[in-house]
């Protein structure tokens, strides 16, 4: 309308010879308004199982890395970069996240062995470093600096893993950001350089025996994006090749995923079967190098899990009370069950943690958490519960204080250090040389958090967590963003955030739905958004959507949606289910196409979560939410930035070249649709180095804001 105005008012006032010039530049700014998207061939294919068949036009973008696809990669970066670059010009954001970055706290160092260990920003445009310092107030000594190794600044530090009595240092790298690292080694005398490289590392722990070696899982997949095939456990014997490596355990045959650990000079194996139904537990004697296996756990489906070793006796918990609880055996008798701590009703059992002769529980309620201190037998110490709206991590445990070291923290708080004293409950904040002081960015109450519940379409309490500034009118006309996960039973929590900080004072309101298929609710919680249920996640979000809407807290036209992953999916399923209720969607490297999940990387590891393609009743499932197959040719779905990453081979980036490419090639899509794939980066995105992940940060909120706000 305001450019019919501009034009009436031009004719009635240029002169003749000036109208065609002005129709000319009018036609041009119009069409450059109603940009257009990349073009995509299309390749119709037929796909056929269970004698149900769909059109797939682009399952050649399915030919990942080859030269065609990424022409086409380039392309549609070069069109989503040109829209990016606009909406930050509109919002100084990148200057606002490193201020807020400069003022915000950090969170205490982690002891691993004697020794405390922090990564730090030496160069804002390179990989972090590793130092480590022998007592907590000494000045950092550096121990692993990426850079100077691959001369690249897009390597990863993934892990770091000290020896029995810190003679040498195993530690992970991801050479691209991807899942595939390499183990390297160094010694922190530095009078030794161990040159030994573990190549083909895939979704591993470090466990050392002693000083002397240590165990490792290998993978024997070597196309990137291929089904994951890491079925094996090696030892590695330090100053040896890795080809001379022992192999201690092959799940090969089965096709079984491997978790391990030790403890108390016990090696523990723990196997899951193909279909995640079941596992047998493994432990063998280090008192030599022989490794000679016992199975003393085998086909359980109770969903035992492994908690520890103490004493000679097993601690684990089990799918039989849903909130959580405690119980042991004696490891040479299964029969000598106990329980230590009981589940607590409607209190969530989120970590179990073994430090000296205490076990320490951290529990989730709506809204709050806190810990409780036990000894091993079960008998209850102390609590000490966080403040409203924060969440914690132990970093480390003082014996001779019986200090605990905890970090807390909330979506707009940054790190807090204490002390917790499990002897006498006193309670005091830590500062060293190191750890100073800072005034908080905003005063304590200038942003509201609220834990409170919405009703979902099938009338359950799903809580949800809400973030605005204090007095903010609800007229329904509030930019907001909306998230979730609900996968895998994972229990999210917050994590401070400058960008959001940004968003949240410019007037924004952020939720985070805890949906099901997490975990935030207990065991139950997942099952019921699982497998068959899955549909109960998708809904529970949409549900939160509509609560947010006829709450006033914003309306269709200011609500933006995002996810990461499993939420990535949610995010896919929401907007094409209810496409209605967003103005703007973001999903960041998700599952889109569930009609074949299971062909790529870990996708088989996932068929308890999503389904079994394989299963016709399964399949129909996949196919009814799965957002690739229900894009309907006449509709405008809501604007949106598909996230994905070239490296990343757990979520392989074709779901989003498939689904933004089918978004685009509709007449009747008129919100434009953006695709962003990030060079150099893995499931994890562009987060090597400081000025990536700025970066990152800097791209999401202005697209969000500039689409929200205008």
């Amino acid at each position: 309308m305001v450019r019919i105005i501009l034009y009436l008012f031009a004719i009635t006032h240029f002169k003749m010879q000036n109208y065609l010039l002005f129709w000319f530049v009018f036609l041009f700014s119009l069409s450059s308004f109603c940009q257009q998207f990349p073009s995509t061939k299309k390749t119709p294919s037929t796909f056929t199982k269970h004698t149900i068949s769909y059109e797939d036009d682009y399952s050649w973008l399915e030919k990942m890395g080859s030269e065609e696809v990424n022409q086409w990669v380039a392309t549609q970066n070069s069109f989503t970069d040109a829209e990016l670059e606009k909406d930050k010009k509109a919002y100084n954001i990148a200057f606002k996240i490193k201020d807020y970055n400069s003022l915000s706290t950090n969170a205490l160092p982690v002891q691993k062995g004697k020794y405390f260990y922090g990564i730090y920003r030496v160069d804002k445009s390179l990989p972090g470093v590793l130092f480590y310092r022998k007592n907590l107030n000494d000045t950092p000594t550096e121990l692993v600096n990426p850079y100077k190794i691959y001369h690249d600044k897009n390597v990863l530090l993934m892990g770091y893993f000290p020896s029995q009595n810190n003679v040498y240092l195993g530690y992970e790298i991801s050479p691209n950001g991807g899942d595939r690292h390499e183990i390297r080694f160094t010694s922190f005398a530095k009078s030794e350089k161990v040159t030994d490289i573990l190549s083909n590392i895939k979704f591993s722990d470090i466990a050392w025996y002693k000083d002397s070696g240590l165990f490792y899982e290998k993978t024997s997949t070597q196309q990137t994006f291929a089904s994951d095939s890491t079925y094996q456990l090696y030892y590695h014997k330090i100053g040896t090749n890795q080809t001379e490596d022992k192999l201690v355990f092959d799940a090969t045959k089965n096709e079984s995923s491997l978790r391990f650990f030790i403890s108390e000079n016990q090696l523990f194996i723990t196997e899951y079967s193909k279909n995640e139904n079941s596992k047998n537990i493994y432990s063998c004697s280090l008192a030599n190098e022989n490794f000679e296996l016992e199975k003393f756990i085998s086909n359980d489906k109770t969903g035992f899990r492994f908690l520890n070793y103490r004493n000679g006796r097993i601690y684990f918990s089990s799918k039989k009370f849903d909130w959580g609880e405690v119980r042991s055996f004696d490891i040479k008798n299964r029969a000598d069950e106990k329980v230590v701590i009981p589940q607590i009703y409607t209190h969530l059992l989120d970590d179990t943690m073994f430090y000296d002769d205490y076990i320490i529980c951290k529990y989730k309620t709506l809204g709050k958490y806190y810990l409780s201190i036990y000894d091993l037998s079960g008998k209850f110490i102390r609590k000490f519960d966080a403040p409203p709206g924060m969440d914690f991590t132990i970093r480390f445990f003082d014996s001779e204080t019986k200090d605990l070291y905890v970090s807390f923290f909330s979506y707009v708080i940054s790190f807090q250090n204490f002390k917790l004293n499990i002897a006498t409950g006193e309670v005091r904040n830590f500062y060293n040389d190191y750890i100073r002081p800072k005034v908080t960015l905003f005063p304590l109450d200038y942003f509201e958090t609220k834990a409170i519940t919405y009703k979902g379409q099938d009338n359950k309490d799903i809580p949800i967590t809400i973030i605005h500034k204090k007095d903010l009118e609800l007229d329904g006309n509030n930019p907001t963003l909306l998230k979730a996960y609900g996968g895998f039973g994972s229990v999210s929590g917050p994590s401070y955030d400058t960008g959001l900080l940004y968003f949240l004072e410019k007037g924004g309101v952020f939720a985070f739905a805890e949906i099901r298929g997490g975990g935030e609710k207990g065991l139950k919680w997942h099952l019921d958004g699982k497998g068959l249920k899955k549909m109960n996640s998708f809904n529970d979000f949409i549900a939160a959507a509509e609560f947010l809407i006829n709450e006033k807290y914003t309306s269709p036209n200011k609500l933006a949606i995002t996810g990461t992953s499993n939420g990535g999916l949610v995010v896919g399923v929401a907007m094409t289910q209810r496409p209605e209720l967003f103005k703007v969607a973001i999903p960041y490297v998700g599952v889109f196409d569930m009609a074949r999940f299971d062909e790529y990387t870990v996708g088989k590891y996932h068929l308890d979560e999503y389904g079994n393609p394989e299963n016709e009743a399964e399949y129909q499932s996949l196919l009814a939410y799965s957002p690739y197959q229900n894009i309907k040719e006449e509709v405008n779905y809501p604007i949106t930035l598909i996230v994905t990453s070239e490296n990343d081979d757990r979520v392989p980036p074709v779901h989003s070249y498939k689904f933004a490419a089918k978004l685009q090639n509709r007449t009747a899509q008129k919100n434009p649709i953006y695709l962003k794939t990030r060079s150099n980066a893995g499931h994890y995105g562009s987060v090597s180095n400081y000025e990536s992940a700025v970066n990152d940060k800097v791209d999401f909120y202005s697209f969000l804001m500039y689409h929200l706000m205008q």
